[in-house]
C-alpha cells in the first residue's frame, strides 16, 4: 500500500485542480492520498467526485500556526469540516490572506519589482492566495528562476525584505480545535530550515503532551540527519512518524508519492479520528 498524506490543488496553492490530483495521484500508483489544501476544505467535494476506484481519499487541510514568533504548518485530517470552531478559524486564517498578498506586492514594488496585485491574482486563480502564488509571479517576471528561489530572506521567507505576516493560530489551540472536531494533527515538515527559523525540540515535546498526534519525517526539505533526529524525537515522544510529498503539482519538482507513510501508520491515523472517514473511490466522474 502507498500512501501520501500532504498534496495541495487549485483550492489553494496546487496546479492541479482536486479532479486532476486524485487522478494523478491513481496513474501515480497511490492507494491513499490526503487533501491537505492551505486553512481549506474546498477541493474536497471535488476530489471525491473525480475519485478513482482502488484510490481512497483522505480528507484533510494544513492549518497556519504561529509559535514564539516562528510560523509552521500543522495537517490535520478526517476533522467534521463543520465543526462551528475549527471553521470559524480556518475563515479568520483565510480571509487574512489577500491584505497580506497585496501587502507582499506592495513591498515588492517598493523594491523596484514591477508585480501587480492582478497578476498574482491571476495565478491565484480560485485557489486561497499566498506566497506560492506571489513567488510564482517573481518567476514569470524573470526576478528569481524557481519558486523555492523565492522563499529567502532576500525576498519572501519570514523576515524578508518583501515578507508580511499573517493571522496564524496558535499550534495548541490548533490541536484542540481539530481534537474536539474528531481529527488527527501531524506537524508538517518540523526540520524545514531553509523556509526559515524551525520550531525547537522543546516546543514539539509540549505539543505532544498536548495531543499532538505525529510529524512529518520523510519529506523533501529535510536531509537524512534531520529524518534520523526526528525519528529519534518521534520515538522519544510517542509520537506517529509520516511521509510525505507536499506535492503542488507544477510549483514544485516533487512528485506524487516521492515520500509516503507506512501504512500501519495511516492505518493509526484512521483508528484515532472521528470526525470524518477515508473515502474509497467508485470510479469517478
Amino acid at each position: 500500500m502507498r500512501v501520501d498524506l500532504h498534496t495541495h490543488s487549485t483550492a489553494s496553492d496546487g496546479t492541479d485542480s482536486p479532479a486532476e490530483l486524485v487522478r494523478n495521484a491513481a496513474a501515480a500508483g497511490l492507494d491513499v492520498v490526503a487533501l491537505t489544501d492551505h486553512d481549506t476544505t474546498r477541493g474536497h467535494a471535488e476530489a471525491r467526485a473525480a475519485l478513482p476506484e482502488g484510490l481512497t481519499l483522505v480528507a484533510g487541510a494544513e492549518l497556519s500556526c504561529r509559535i514564539d514568533g516562528v510560523s509552521m504548518h500543522m495537517l490535520a485530517y478526517l476533522f467534521d469540516p463543520e465543526e462551528p470552531a475549527l471553521l470559524a478559524e480556518r475563515e479568520l486564517v483565510r480571509d487574512d490572506r489577500v491584505p497580506r498578498a497585496r501587502g507582499m506586492v506592495a513591498k515588492l514594488n517598493e523594491l523596484g519589482v514591477p508585480v501587480t496585485w492582478e497578476q498574482v491574482a491571476r495565478i491565484a486563480g480560485d485557489g486561497s492566495v499566498g506566497r506560492p502564488h506571489v513567488a510564482t509571479a517573481l518567476v514569470e517576471l524573470g526576478v528569481v528562476p524557481t519558486v523555492s528561489d523565492a522563499f529567502t530572506e532576500q525576498w519572501l521567507a519570514d523576515g524578508g525584505r518583501a515578507h508580511v505576516a499573517k493571522h496564524e493560530t496558535d499550534p495548541f489551540e490548533s490541536i484542540r480545535l481539530v481534537k474536539d472536531a474528531g481529527g488527527v494533527t501531524v506537524f508538517a515538515h518540523p526540520a524545514a530550515a531553509k523556509r526559515g527559523r524551525t520550531v525547537p525540540d522543546s516546543a514539539i515535546a509540549e505539543m505532544a503532551a498536548a495531543g499532538l498526534d505525529g510529524i512529518e519525517v520523510d519529506h523533501m526539505d529535510h536531509d537524512v540527519d534531520a529524518r534520523t533526529r526526528l525519528r529519534g524525537l518521534a520515538k522519544e515522544l510517542g509520537l506517529l512518524v509520516t511521509g510525505s510529498s507536499d506535492y503542488h503539482g507544477s510549483r514544485k519538482t516533487v512528485s506524487l508519492g516521492e515520500y509516503t507513510t507506512d501504512p500501519e501508520v495511516y492505518g493509526e491515523i484512521t483508528r484515532r479520528a472521528t470526525g470524518a472517514f477515508p473515502v474509497p473511490g467508485t470510479g469517478g466522474v
